[in-house]
C-alpha cells in the first residue's frame, strides 16, 4: 500500500488559505485550544506529573507529522494525555526545586491575549501601547528598587540574556570613556568582578563576549562585600568594566552586600549590574527590604517576573540607571530599520540583544494593573515568612541541620549522614509518588536538597510532610 502522502505531480493543490481563513475549521480549533486553556488555569489539583523516557513518548505519542495533518482535536488530544503529563508542573505549589513559577491567574490568562493580539513589541512604530504599559511596569520596578526617575529598559527573554546585555553595555561604556579620556590608548583585556558563587549565567556572559572573570571570595556567610572587590579593583585597575553583585543566589538565595560594593563607586569608576533575576523581588516586601540597601546606585539591575513576580514564562525586566547606554550599545543599524533608529521614540529592540521580541512584559503589566502592588507585597512576603517558619522546623527535628540561615525564600538543609545516592532515591520517589519535586543539591562538595518557595499556594504542612519521608 502505498503511504506516501505527498501532492502528486499535476495533482490540484490544496486551499493554501486554510490556514489563516476564518471558517468553521478555524472556529472549531479556538474553541478546542480556549476550552483547554481554560480547564488548566482553573484547575485545582493539577498533577505534578514526571518525564517519560523517550521510548515512552515515541510509543504513546506516535507520529504526529505527516503530509496530511492529524487534525486539530487528534493534535490537542495527544498534548493533554501524552505530552503535557511528561512535563512537570512549574507552577505547582510542591514544585521546589530551582527556582520554581507561580504565575497569577490574571497573568496566565492574558498571555493568551498576548498571542492571540499579534502585537508585536520590538519598536514604539509599530507597538507603541503594549511598549507604553511595559515601560510603566519598568517605571514602577525602577521606583522600587530607588533607581533615579530617567531609568528604563526592556523586557527580554531570561536572566541570562538580561545579564549578558547589561554587561555589553558596560563594557561599550568603558570603551567610550576610554576612547574621551585618551584616544591613543590601546583597551586592556577587559574584566568583570563577581562574586565566586555568582550565577553561571555571569561566567557564560564573559565567554561570549571575550573577557576575562576575576571571582572574588565571599564570606563564610556567602556574602560577597566591598572589601573582597576593593582588593580586586586594585589589583586589576582599570581593565575592570564592571562589578557584578548578587541579589539573591539561585542556590542560597544570598544577598551580597551591595551597600559596601555600591560604596566603592566614591572611589573606582566601573559599571555596577545587580543580578536580581531570582531575589530581587523581595525588595517590595518590608520584611526583606532592608537586605537590598545600595541597589538604588547600581547602573543596571535585572529581575525575572517568571520567577517571583508571578508571571507566566518568559520574561527578564533588564532596566538601566542610564537608558542612553544601554540604546548606545544595542541598537542595530540597517537601511530598512532607519525609520526605528533616527528617531527618539522608546523601542525596545534598541536596549537588549534581540530584535525581534513579543511585549513579554505585558501579562505582568495586567496583573499589576489587575491586583495592585499591595497583592504581590503580601504575596511575597507570605514565602518569606514561610521560609523561616519552615527553617526553624529543621531546626527544632533531630537528625536535620539547617546549611545556613534562609536569607530570603530558599531553605537549604541535609539530612545527617545521608549520600548522594541516598538523596537521588528520595527525590525520585517524591516525584514518583506525585507528593513533590525536589531535587539534590550540594555545597562544598556535601551533599543536600533545599526548598525554593515561591508560590503563596505553598504551606508549611506540605513542607512538613515532605520532612517527614526523611525520618
Amino acid at each position: 500500500m502505498n503511504t506516501d502522502h505527498r501532492i502528486a505531480p499535476g495533482s490540484a493543490p490544496a486551499d493554501p488559505t486554510r490556514m489563516h481563513a476564518f471558517t468553521d475549521e478555524t472556529e472549531a480549533i479556538v474553541d478546542l485550544v480556549l476550552d483547554y486553556s481554560r480547564r488548566r488555569m482553573l484547575s485545582e489539583d493539577t498533577p505534578l506529573d514526571k518525564p517519560f523516557s523517550p521510548a515512552e513518548l515515541n510509543r504513546l505519542a506516535g507520529r504526529t507529522i505527516d503530509e496530511q495533518g492529524i487534525g486539530a482535536r487528534r493534535a490537542l488530544a495527544i498534548f493533554e494525555h501524552v505530552l503535557a503529563p511528561a512535563c512537570i508542573t512549574t507552577d505547582h505549589p510542591q514544585y521546589l526545586s530551582f527556582i520554581p513559577i507561580a504565575p497569577t491567574n490574571a497573568a496566565s490568562a492574558f498571555d493568551l491575549v498576548v498571542s492571540a493580539s499579534a502585537i508585536y513589541g520590538g519598536s514604539w512604530l509599530e507597538g507603541s501601547g503594549a511598549v507604553h504599559a511595559e515601560n510603566e511596569v519598568l517605571r514602577w520596578l525602577s521606583n522600587e528598587f530607588g533607581l533615579p526617575a530617567g531609568a528604563g529598559g526592556v523586557f527580554v527573554q531570561g536572566g541570562t540574556l538580561g545579564n549578558l546585555s547589561a554587561l555589553v553595555a558596560a563594557r561599550e561604556a568603558a570603551r567610550a570613556r576610554l576612547a574621551e579620556t585618551d584616544p591613543a590608548a590601546s583597551a586592556p583585556r577587559w574584566k568583570v568582578v563577581c562574586s565566586a558563587e555568582a550565577h553561571s549565567s555571569i561566567a557564560s556572559a564573559a565567554r561570549v563576549m571575550d573577557v576575562d572573570i576575576v571571582k572574588v571570595s565571599p564570606g563564610p556567610d556567602g556574602q560577597l562585600r566591598g572589601e573582597a572587590v576593593r582588593d580586586a579593583l586594585e589589583e586589576h585597575g582599570a581593565s575592570v568594566f564592571a562589578v557584578v553583585a548578587t541579589g539573591g543566589s539561585t542556590n542560597f538565595g544570598i544577598v551580597d552586600d551591595v551597600a559596601s560594593i555600591a560604596a566603592l563607586k566614591d572611589d573606582y569608576d566601573f559599571w555596577l549590574h545587580i543580578d536580581g533575576a531570582y531575589g530581587l523581588a523581595a525588595m517590595l516586601s518590608p520584611l526583606a527590604r532592608d537586605r537590598f540597601e545600595g541597589v538604588g546606585r547600581a547602573d543596571s539591575v535585572i529581575v525575572d517576573p517568571h520567577k517571583w513576580l508571578f508571571a507566566p514564562f518568559d520574561a527578564c525586566a533588564l532596566i538601566y540607571r542610564d537608558p542612553n547606554r544601554g540604546r548606545a550599545a544595542h541598537t542595530q543599524h540597517a537601511e530598512y530599520l532607519d525609520t526605528l533608529t533616527e528617531t527618539a521614540e522608546w523601542s525596545p529592540s534598541d536596549y537588549a540583544i534581540h530584535l525581534t521580541r513579543r511585549p513579554r512584559g505585558l501579562p505582568m503589566w495586567f496583573s499589576l494593573a489587575t491586583y495592585g502592588g499591595g497583592a504581590y507585597r503580601e504575596a511575597i512576603g507570605s514565602s518569606l515568612q514561610l521560609a523561616q517558619d519552615i527553617a526553624a522546623e529543621i531546626r527544632r527535628r533531630p537528625g536535620f541541620s539547617l546549611v545556613r540561615d534562609p536569607q530570603l525564600s530558599v531553605v537549604v538543609f541535609e539530612r545527617d549522614g545521608w549520600t548522594r545516592e541516598q538523596y537521588a532515591a528520595w527525590s525520585a520517589k517524591l516525584l514518583d509518588d506525585q507528593l513533590a519535586f525536589v531535587t539534590p543539591s550540594s555545597h562544598l562538595g556535601r551533599p543536600n536538597t533545599r526548598f525554593a518557595i515561591v508560590n503563596p499556594l505553598t504551606t508549611f504542612e506540605q513542607l512538613t510532610a515532605i520532612l517527614d519521608t526523611m525520618e
